[in-house]
């Protein structure tokens, strides 16, 4: 594991089998100088561009999921159950969303930041960024 605040990961040990791209840009660039000859480079975010991965002796993927509901529900009982913890730094109304995008682009403080959404009766919560839970162990 790499503290990306600390340490530049293609400045760590190189000759890595597998890099997962979740943010793309200059990010997924950079991944290609720490995979071995024959790794893979998958990515979330970005199409991986087949010269790169041919230059680079590698492979590339771009990885898609549609969501599903059943696997959605999941989720959400390992969230209620708290077998998933979502950190949440802070929860803007809608009327602040220009906030909330702003401060999900400053940085990486490792909560989510969340936007309020309401309509009508229903409530609605959405993330300002990718959700990426974290499993208690």
């Amino acid at each position: 594991m790499i503290d990306y605040r600390k340490t530049k990961f293609e400045e760590a040990p190189r000759d890595v089998d597998v890099v997962l791209d979740t943010v793309g840009d200059d990010t997924q660039e950079r991944s290609w100088k720490v995979l071995k000859r024959g790794g893979v480079l998958a990515s979330l975010s970005a199409a991986a561009s087949p010269e790169k991965a041919a230059a680079n002796g590698a492979r590339g993927f771009f990885v898609r999921q549609e969501a599903n509901a059943a696997q959605l529900a999941t989720i959400a009982d390992l969230v209620v159950s708290g077998k998933v913890k979502v950190n949440v730094e802070t929860i803007l109304p809608q009327a602040e969303a220009c906030q909330a995008q702003e401060l999900s682009q400053k940085g990486h403080s490792g909560a989510k930041t969340v936007l309020r959404v309401i309509w009508g009766i229903a409530e609605l919560v959405l993330t300002a960024e990718p959700f990426r839970p974290r499993v208690r162990r």
